[in-house]
């Protein structure tokens, strides 16, 4: 009977630190700058694209630290009014530690500009209390005027439990 309970109470608490944890974020990004553009040439409107964002989050924790801003890098294939969209973001918390993400997906073009986009994201490693963060989710986004863009960010996460030392 012993036995029974203490293999119960560890695998509850292995169950309890490997829960997935809620991740709900607003991504407030300024116009990307450096942002480079050149036509491929082979057909017209198809543009290959590199840039990056500094970014501010108005709402989001992981690990019950506040997310304050990030840098995302990303390049872009542009086939007239659709981008097919590759990045990564490194993301400071309260305390300065990071989480470092991978993002896909695809923006929509209007007049040469972007007007909104979505995809998915992961998280591919961590530093401090992050480290060893994983988890993913996904991303919609609509475009101000002046080339901010303004993200809604969804996902779960795990983060494995401090070793013991």
């Amino acid at each position: 009977m012993r036995k029974s309970i203490l293999v119960l109470g560890l695998a509850l608490m292995a169950a309890a630190a490997s829960a997935q944890t809620k991740l709900s974020a607003k991504e407030q990004c300024g116009k990307p700058d450096p942002q480079y553009a050149v036509p491929v040439g082979d057909q017209q409107g198809h543009m290959a694209m590199m840039a990056q964002a500094k970014c501010t989050f108005p709402e989001g924790e992981i690990a019950g630290m506040k997310m304050e801003t990030s840098q995302d890098t990303f390049w872009g294939d542009i086939h007239g009014a659709t981008s097919s969209d590759r990045g990564y973001a490194v993301v400071s918390v309260a305390g300065g530690d990071k989480a470092y993400v991978r993002f896909e997906g695809k923006t929509t073009m209007k007049d040469g500009m972007p007007s909104d986009g979505k995809g998915t994201w992961a998280f591919v490693g961590g530093t401090g209390k992050l480290r060893g963060i994983k988890g993913k989710g996904t991303y919609a986004g609509k475009a101000g005027a002046d080339g901010s863009f303004l993200n809604d960010i969804e996902g779960e996460y795990t983060i494995p439990a401090p070793a013991k030392k």
